[in-house]
């Protein structure tokens, strides 16, 4: 660090050095460039269009209608509509159950390993990866957003799918003084109730002085929103061969629904100060900050039935793979279906600071050199808290055969579930995180132009990073503790923690879920633990769990037996390794790219051709543990038992490694309209921060028989379990891209594109090897499992993308046009180690691979064959456009087709698997973990706006937000077929905005 420091001081002082030189010169007298305002839809689709056609590079862009009027509500959402991109619609990866309006993990040709920059500088947010969170970036404070598919040297190195650049304006790219603000309101048809604020001011200036021009620029945003979403769950199928005489056939073990109240506030605040001496020196101060703070508040219903085999199914209906259509549950054996309501709060507060300095110097006509500071600080903490009751309901009659499941409950259910005294107190989670990361940077460009008839120029430059990022997760990161669960009755608690006990007692709440699905559908009134129970942690937890101990208490007296151990909140920060992950990283990196252009061709060509050499030093700061727990006494006899002493301790790793990236960027011109492009690159992502994480739990497993006090050991393994990998190297890819492009008139192109990319060390879980030493000396290997770099791809496709207007309609007419995209990715993966066993076996651990993988069913069958996670073959955005005038109007339509989103995930797995093994000594018992593969589905939605401008100062907005109320479903695959797992609905949302300018 201190040596970084001291880098970095030298750099601040070689700034000024530059400046003082450029003092030196003599002054050229500068003159006042045209600047181009942006205004209206059509200028600026017209404006992206000629990014696109005059880079040296495969990028698509999206410009802002004027700074700060991006068309849509998050950069999220405006990424969907650039050929290629596709977000997810789940607040994170990893966590299916719960929907985002506004979109997050954002893909380019299919694949998640995206870079994004902040004006073509590194940026990133404090959540364990390398990006941005864009759903957290303030669009209100962009100019533009650029998304490179096939980058060249000279950019900075990280990004296999594709690098997002977000562009915000300089106060020179602005005539003369802009004061400009908004105000904006927002309401949710399904959420009803307030209608949510936003703003935005902006103040824009520049002065000429006898020290040179100067420029300022001031730009603030906040905005507020407020959503609802409504779910339905069906649970997985379990085959039942004791329902139906003669077959098998699958009942899930129950349906349920829930609704999630979204509220956000996101505040941006940017500032640009520039300054031109004349064309030969120019500098610029960029100031950059976003916050963002949200809460949702959840009550859910669902089943927790421990003993699905037991459901008997009344009056059933089954299709032709023998999947439950229509039928009553019921479970009269344990007295009724088991089922947990909680209420569940989850906060989160980011912020990321970027600032940076950047000056350009030219002491002649040939020469240009440009050196560029940035520091970048993010953080990010968060809070989840879970309490929930439990009841057994008596029966649920359900109906799939419809676009949503129908659950149908009788006056006698209704009444049940609205009845407190037949709720128990069933459990409590809670979350915890915090992470913050900081980043240095320097970089220093060179750029010599030459006088020759094919060589333009040369450019070459360094860049120095300096990266470190600590999270902090509790430990037990989720720490789900039961108060009172039907499997504790008998040996923990004598009865379950009712309501109705007076000794129980607690604030409750009946929550009608009124307007569900839009009204659309009826789901019946259910008692919830109150909201306040929730968001007192701790001091609310330690007073429910105090009810566990009485009935402990109790069920200790009646055995003469037994312990009561009081509930302790997760460990978190402090001395707390397991929860810890703290890493640093530094990079180096130099780069050279010639460009060229052949004039003299029939059809002219020019390009680009460079590499890049980027040096990468990781050191994880991590612990290993190891705990033996073999103690037979005597001398075993059989196979030796390594002695290893206990081991508990800080081991600190250092990972080195070096990329050459070459690039080749081709343009020939056939025509001023026509083009056609070749691109090759190397590139390559470094494994997320999230994946280093020095943690490892080790163990020394033994097999053993005793006969007559003698310990004969037959088998010893040596295993062990790591939350990441701090020596994983980079994924890379080689890229191949191919275009043809047709710009034949403004705001008018059809373009095609060809890529294919070749993917190599793909980073999965798998086994690794660890080596500790034992009392002699001798190195014992570890099978541990954890990520490796332990597979290859392919992501292969095409995009095709179109926009005109037809001005040769008449009258009011000629102001209609269209937009449109698609884009095909077809992924293979290949593990180095393949893994496939056509049957399941083993535990829900990290270290089953075959289930983690490949995905197990409940009947105890592999999967395996799934592509690669958050990819969908097929996307497109369609958009109807209308500018005439002081009207402007979309219509625009996105899409994109089904994509894995996990094999292995929360309410899709188990541990109650039928074994179908033949070979197996279990055949036959209900001992096998399975997880599901689990899909989002084909989703579609339908955005659009209308504006009308009063005169040049004065505009109205008009957007509308999934006009279509679609659905977003997910299924869940399974050898019957792919089954719904779950349905959302956010209803429309409508905002009117009013902006001036002046």
């Amino acid at each position: 660090m201190r040596h970084f420091n001291k880098t970095a001081i030298a750099v601040g002082v070689a700034h000024v050095c530059w400046m003082s030189a450029a003092f030196a010169q003599e002054a050229v007298p500068a003159k006042d460039p045209a600047v181009v305002t942006i205004t209206g839809q059509r200028a600026a689709l017209n404006s992206a269009q000629q990014l696109k056609k005059n880079a040296d590079e495969v990028v698509d862009s999206i410009v802002a209608e004027d700074i700060g009027k991006l068309p849509d509500r998050s950069v999220t959402e405006v990424l969907q509509r650039v050929p290629g991109v596709t977000i997810d619609r789940q607040m994170s990866r990893g966590d299916p159950e719960h929907f985002s309006v506004e979109g997050s993990g954002v893909s380019v040709r299919g694949l998640t390993w995206v870079r994004s920059e902040l004006n073509g500088r590194d940026s990133f947010s404090a959540n364990g990866g390398r990006a941005l969170n864009f759903e957290d970036v303030p669009p209100e404070l962009m100019a533009g957003v650029d998304v490179y598919k096939n980058p060249s040297a000279e950019q900075i190195e990280g990004g296999i799918s594709g690098l997002v650049n977000l562009r915000t304006a300089l106060p020179f790219d602005i005539k003369g003084q802009r004061i400009s603000g908004s105000v904006e309101g927002t309401y949710s048809e399904l959420k009803k109730g307030k209608v949510n604020p936003s703003g935005s001011f902006l103040y824009s200036n520049r002065w000429k002085t006898g020290a040179g021009e100067f420029g300022a620029l001031f730009n603030l945003a906040s905005s507020e929103s407020g959503t609802r979403t409504d779910a339905f769950q069906v649970e997985p199928y379990y085959p039942r061969n004791n329902l139906e005489a003669g077959r098998t056939v699958w009942v899930p073990k129950g349906a349920q629904w829930r609704t999630l109240e979204f509220e956000r506030e996101r505040q941006g605040l940017y500032g640009a100060l520039q300054w031109k001496l004349d064309n030969s020196l120019k500098s610029h101060v960029t100031y950059f900050k976003s916050k963002y703070k949200m809460q949702w508040d959840e009550q859910a219903i669902f089943s927790q039935e421990g003993t699905p085999y037991d459901l008997q199914v009344t009056n059933g209906t089954y299709d032709a793979a023998g999947g439950l259509l229509t039928g009553v549950l019921t479970n009269p054996t344990n007295g009724g279906i088991n089922f947990g309501d909680d209420v569940r709060t989850s906060t989160r507060d980011s912020d990321t600071t970027d600032l940076a300095w950047n000056i350009e110097w030219r002491p002649n006509d040939r020469w240009t050199f440009t050196s560029d500071l940035q520091y970048v600080k993010a953080k990010t903490s968060g809070f989840d808290s879970t309490v929930a009751t439990g009841l057994k309901m008596p029966k649920e009659q359900v109906d799939l055969t419809g676009d949503v499941p129908r659950l149908i409950f009788d006056a006698s259910d209704l009444a049940y579930l609205r009845d407190p005294k037949n709720y128990y107190w069933a459990f409590t989670m809670d979350h915890l995180d915090r992470s913050k990361a900081d980043s240095k940077a320097w970089k220093g460009d060179a750029k010599f132009q030459f006088d020759h008839p094919v060589l333009r120029d040369i450019r070459f430059g360094a860049r120095l990073s300096k990266r470190d990022a600590t999270t902090v997760n509790s430990n037990p990161s989720y720490n789900w503790v039961p108060v009172s669960q039907t499997w504790q009755v008998g040996w923990n608690i004598p009865d379950l923690a009712y309501l109705s006990d007076p000794r129980f007692q607690a604030p409750t709440s009946l929550h009608s879920f009124n307007n569900f699905f839009g009204g659309d559908v009826s789901v019946p009134a259910v008692v919830f633990p109150d909201k306040s129970l929730a968001q007192g942690y701790p001091a609310t937890y330690e007073q429910l769990h105090k009810f566990h101990d009485i009935l402990c208490a109790e069920q200790t007296a009646i055995q003469g037996w037994g312990t009561c151990d009081p509930w302790k909140a997760a460990a978190f920060g402090g001395d707390n390794p397991a929860g810890t992950n703290d890493q640093s990283e530094k990079t180096k990196a130099l780069y050279s790219q010639l460009r060229f252009e052949f004039d003299n061709l029939r059809f002219p060509i020019d390009g680009n051709v460079g590499v890049r050499y980027v040096k990468t030093d990781a050191t994880s700061f991590g612990y290993t543990v190891f705990n033996p727990t073999f103690n037979p006494g005597g001398s075993p006899t059989g196979v030796p038992v390594p002695s290893i002493a206990p081991f508990a301790g800080r081991m600190d790793y250092e990972n080195s490694y070096h990329n050459w990236l070459p690039s080749l960027n081709l343009r020939m011109k056939v025509s001023e309209k026509l083009q056609f492009r070749l691109a090759f690159g190397k590139a390559m992502s470094r494994p997320d921060f999230s994946q280093l994480q020095a943690y490892t739990t080790l163990s020394q497993g033994v097999t053993s028989t005793t006969a007559d006090g003698v310990t004969n050991v037959t088998n010893v393994n040596h295993t062990g379990e790591a939350s990441g990998n701090p020596m994983l190297r980079p994924i890379t890819a080689r890229n191949l891209d191919l275009t043809a492009e047709w710009y034949f008139a403004q705001a008018g192109s059809l373009t095609f594109a060809v890529f294919d990319k070749r993917l190599k060390d793909i980073i999965v879980k798998q086994l690794s090897t660890t080596t500790l030493n034992d009392s002699a000396g001798r190195p014992v290997d570890f099978t541990v499992t954890s990520p490796i770099n332990g597979a290859r791809g392919t992501a292969r496709g095409a995009e095709f993308a179109y926009q005109q207007y037809f001005d040769r309609l008449p009258g009011w007419m000629s102001g209609f046009g269209v937009q449109a995209n698609y884009t095909y990715v077809d992924s293979k993966r290949h593990l180095y180690t393949p893994v496939f066993s056509p049957y399941c076996s083993g535990g829900n651990s990290a270290a089953n691979l075959n289930l983690n993988l490949n995905g197990c069913d409940v009947d105890g069958r592999t999967f395996g064959d799934l592509p690669l996670e958050y990819l969908s073959k097929n996307s497109y955005n369609f958009a109807l456009l209308y500018d005439k005038g002081p009207w402007s109007a979309r219509l625009a339509y996105s899409w994109r087709s089904k994509n894995l989103m996990g094999t292995n995930n929360n309410g899709t797995q188990g541990g109650d698997g039928l074994d179908t093994n033949p070979a197996s000594p279990t055949f036959g018992q209900r001992n096998i973990a399975w997880g599901l593969p689990i899909w989002a589905d084909d989703y579609g939605q339908l955005d659009g706006g209308v504006s009308y401008k009063f005169n040049d100062n004065i505009r109205l907005d008009f957007q509308a937000q999934n006009l279509t109320d679609s659905k977003y479903r997910q299924l869940m695959t399974q050898h019957i077929g792919d089954k719904g797992r779950a349905w959302f609905v956010t209803g429309p949302r409508y905002s009117v905005r009013l902006g001036m300018s002046f």
